[in-house]
C-alpha cells in the first residue's frame, strides 16, 4: 500500500492529535498520506477521494467507521478501523498500537475481509445501502404495526411488532443481538430478519439465503387504517412509510472490505467483548 487516506470523526479526535500522529507516521515510511476536510466525514462523497487510494484509516468507533463503509462502498475501498469509542468491533486497532499497524500496513502484513452489505428501497422514493442492518420501526406512535414478509415474491408470515430487523451477518450483534437474534460469523452471506417486541409467542429470527429478495409491506392492523412507520439504514438517513408501502430488500453486488491486522478469530473477539455480559 502506497497511498492512504484517513476519515476522522472530529467529535471523537477534536484536536486532531491522533489523526496527525498516524499522518506522520505513515510519510516517515515514505508513504502518501491525504485527509479527509475536518468536519466533513458525514458529509463524504465517494467521488471526491482521490481515485489512487490503497486504503482509508477510520478514526472514531463503530458508527464511524460503518458510515464510512456507506460512503465508499461502490469504490471498494479497504478500511481500517482506528478505535477511539467503546466496543469497537469493527475498528480493531487501539489508539496506543497505531504505529505497529502502521508498520503492518506498509510491510503487507494484513488480509482483507470481504463484508457483505444490503441494498434496500422503496419503489422510487428511497434508495439507499446498509452494512449492518436496514429497520423498520413505528414512528410518532406507540401502537404496534402490522409487517408482512415476502420471500422471492412469495408471502411468508405476518408480525405484528415494534418493528422488524434485516440484519447482514457483520450487524447481527448489534440491534439484531439486542432484539434476541443470533450471533453469525461476520464472513458469511446471509440475511437474518428478527422482529422486535413481537406480540406473539413465536418470536424467532428467520435466517435466509444471500440470494433471497425479502419484500416488507406496511400493513393495516385495522380495514381503512393508515400507519405510519420509520425506515432506517444503519440507524440514519430515515425515510417516513405509511400503510401499503413496499420495502424490497437484497444483497448488494459490493462489498465492504476490511483491513485485519490482528490473527485473533471471531470467536476470541466475541468471547472477549461478551465478558460480563
Amino acid at each position: 500500500m502506497e497511498n492512504f487516506y484517513i476519515i476522522t470523526n472530529y467529535t471523537k479526535d477534536e484536536d486532531y492529535e491522533i489523526t496527525m500522529r498516524i499522518k506522520a507516521c505513515i510519510e516517515a515510511h515514505g508513504k502518501q498520506c491525504m485527509l479527509c476536510e475536518k468536519g466533513d466525514y458525514e458529509n463524504m462523497h465517494a467521488d471526491a477521494i482521490p481515485k489512487n487510494i490503497d486504503c482509508a484509516l477510520v478514526i472514531g468507533g463503530d458508527g464511524t467507521f460503518i458510515q464510512a463503509s456507506r460512503k465508499l462502498y461502490a469504490r471498494e475501498i479497504p478500511m481500517l478501523g482506528i478505535n477511539m469509542g467503546t466496543l469497537g468491533y469493527l475498528t480493531e486497532v487501539e489508539v496506543q498500537n497505531v504505529e505497529s499497524a502502521i508498520d503492518q500496513l506498509v510491510e503487507g502484513n494484513y488480509t482483507i475481509e470481504n463484508r457483505m452489505m444490503l441494498y434496500g428501497s422503496v419503489e422510487n422514493r428511497v434508495r439507499d445501502v446498509a452494512m449492518n442492518d436496514i429497520v423498520l420501526t413505528r414512528s410518532g406512535s406507540l401502537k404496534i404495526l402490522h409487517f408482512k414478509l415476502y420471500v422471492n415474491g412469495q408471502f411468508l408470515i405476518s408480525y405484528q411488532a415494534d418493528g422488524l430487523i434485516i440484519s447482514t451477518p457483520t450487524g447481527s450483534t448489534a440491534y439484531n443481538l439486542s432484539a434476541g437474534g443470533p450471533i453469525v460469523e461476520p464472513t458469511a452471506s446471509l440475511l437474518v430478519v428478527t422482529p422486535i417486541c413481537p406480540h406473539a409467542l413465536n418470536s424467532s429470527s428467520i435466517i435466509l439465503s444471500d440470494m433471497d429478495e425479502v419484500v416488507i409491506e406496511i400493513g393495516a392492523r385495522r380495514e381503512m387504517w393508515s400507519d405510519e412507520a420509520a425506515l432506517a439504514f444503519d440507524g440514519a438517513d430515515i425515510a417516513q412509510l405509511r400503510t401499503g408501502d413496499r420495502v424490497h430488500i437484497k444483497k448488494a453486488w459490493e462489498t465492504a472490505k476490511i483491513v485485519k491486522l490482528s490473527k485473533i478469530s471471531f470467536i476470541e473477539t466475541l468471547r472477549d467483548k461478551m465478558k460480563g455480559n
